[in-house]
Order: structure tokens, then sequence, then C-alpha cells
């Protein structure tokens, strides 16, 4: 009698998991954004919530949950409970960048989420105020050489990624080129069209109006490939600058602990919804370019944005002593 209970209560311990996440879910799911709602980030995510409510047959919320570059609501996601109900809108600043940049940060970016699946990766494009006398990258590089430490560049704050990006390029040409912070990417953008400052990396969504009324001048994306939304522009890599390449990404994740059947649904369900051509193209005409992917191939994406960014990080010295 006493050995049927305990393989009784045995049997219930492990199908209790099991049995929960194949009834998942039950109810309405969260997405934390980390930005504040109308930006690019906000955008993507409510992009795709219908997809999954229609998918997983629950409300799916967006909660926004801006504030320190992506790290308040990254940290709310790693200490939620794991169940699949609180979902992380994963950024390259809250996971690849801020904790090389920043000396304390509460959370592991590797230890306290799982991957569900990569969403979308953001080609960034190099713009500049119409009167800067350069076309290209060639012509950029060449003007800054003769220039050393006279021509400037803007960007939303000090650790951004449009701020890694032109670190990057630095790092990868030799420039001499002056960091300007603004809070912000729409400042920033601003000053940018009146002349105050020479040029600055951004989403192709944030700045495609300005470029499309003369106010700025598209150089080159940062991405390995042409973007789809300004195909005539060409790449940093073949404009001289080989091997270079920089992009933002989203990505969803969960609290690490989640069980596997939960992450593996809401992996159906993402992939799904990216593969759809409505969202699809949807997403392309924003500038982004649908990546769904298995967690694991996003855990692989993550460690290599690690590696990229880590190597930049000790060439400027960026981090915090």
């Amino acid at each position: 009698m006493i050995l049927r209970f305990l393989l009784s209560a045995i049997l219930g311990a492990v199908a209790s998991p099991l049995l929960a996440a194949s009834a998942y879910p039950t109810k309405p799911l969260r997405i934390v954004v980390t930005y504040v709602p109308g930006g690019a980030t906000d955008t993507v995510a409510r992009m795709l919530a219908p997809h999954l409510v229609s998918d997983l047959g629950q409300q799916v919320v967006v909660d926004n949950r801006g504030g320190a570059g992506g790290v308040i609501g990254t940290d709310i996601v790693a200490h939620a409970s794991p169940d699949g109900y609180t979902l992380l809108f994963g950024t390259a600043a809250g996971l690849s960048i801020n904790p090389l940049l920043r000396k304390k940060i509460p959370y592991d970016a590797e230890r306290d989420f799982a991957p569900i699946s990569l969403l979308v990766v953001n080609p960034q494009v190099l713009v500049a105020y119409p009167g800067l006398p350069a076309n290209s990258v060639g012509e950029l590089i060449k003007l800054a050489r003769s220039r050393p430490g006279q021509i400037n560049y803007a960007s939303p704050g000090v650790g951004s990624p449009n701020h890694m990006g032109m670190e990057l390029l630095k790092a990868m040409t030799g420039i001499d080129v002056v960091h300007i912070p603004y809070k912000g990417g729409g400042p920033a953008t601003t000053d940018l069209m009146a002349g105050r400052v020479s040029m600055l990396f951004n989403s192709i969504p944030s700045v495609l109006p300005h470029l499309q009324s003369g106010r700025l001048k598209a150089i080159a994306v940062g991405s390995a490939t042409r973007s789809p939304a300004l195909p005539e522009v060409p790449t940093v890599a073949e404009s001289g600058v080989p091997g270079f390449e920089y992009v933002t990404w989203n990505g969803l994740l969960v609290p690490a602990g989640t069980p596997r059947a939960v992450i593996a649904r809401l992996n159906e369900a993402v992939v799904k919804a990216l593969r759809s051509p409505e969202l699809s193209q949807q997403l392309r005409k924003h500038g982004s370019e649908p990546k769904p992917s298995s967690p694991g191939e996003m855990a692989k994406f993550m460690r290599a944005e690690h590696d990229r960014w880590a190597r930049v990080v000790k060439t400027t010295g960026l981090a915090e002593k």
C-alpha cells in the first residue's frame, strides 16, 4: 500500500508538468518590450502579437517597460515565473551589449533566459547631413583621415547599439571621429538634419522619410547584404570594409527553467507567424528582415553577438571600470 502510494506520488510529480505543458496556454501571455511605445522595437512586437493570438488562442499583451537601455524590462522577465506566460522581446542592447558595458547588471543574459526564436534583424543605415563632402564609405574614410578628430557623429546615447556600430567602423578603419551622445534617437536625428552633427547609424524605418525628402543622405547599410528597403544603397562591407556587419536584432525568450514543451509550443507559433506572407511582408516594409529559428540556433547567434561586441568593447575601453 505504501509502495503504491509512493509510486503514484512520483508518477504524479513527473506527469504534472507534462500535463500542464500540453494544456498550455490557459491564460493571457505578456510580452515585455524593453522600450517605450511607438519605437521600432515596439512596432515589431505589436505586429507579431495578433498572429500569436490566432495560433495560441489566448490574449497576448504587449507590456512596455522602458528604461536603463533595456535593463529594467529584461530584469523583470529574468525574475518572472518560468511558466511561459511572461516573455521577453529581447534586444541586442539588453542581451549582448549592456552586459559587456556595465559592471553591475541584475541578470545573466545566458544563464537566466531560454531562447524561443530569433524574430528579426534590423539593418542599420549610416546616414549623413547632405552637406558632408562624402557620399560613400571610401570618401568618408578619406575625409576623416584628412581631418582627424574634426568630424563627429551622433548616437542615442553611450553604449547604444548605434554608438557601438560606429565604434566598430572606427576600429576596423582606424578613423578618428568624435562621438556626440544624445538622449534618444529623435534629438540626434533632428540635430543631424540641422547640420549640427555629421552622421549617424540608425534603423532604416527611423530615417527613411528623411532620406526620401532629401534632408539626409544614405552612405551605406551595415548588414552583410543590401536591404530590400534601400536596394540602391551599398553595404559597408562592399564599400571597402570587408567583414563589417552591424545589425540590431530582436528575439523572443522566456525565463530559464520554462518547460521544454512550452518552449517548443511557443517556437512553433512564432516560426509559423514569421513565415506567413502577411507578417513577413509587413515586417520587410517596416525595414526588418524576418529570421525564424530554433531555440538552439538563437542561442548560437547570441553567443556570436556577444563575442563580436566583446571585441569592440575591449578595443574601445568603453566598459565600466
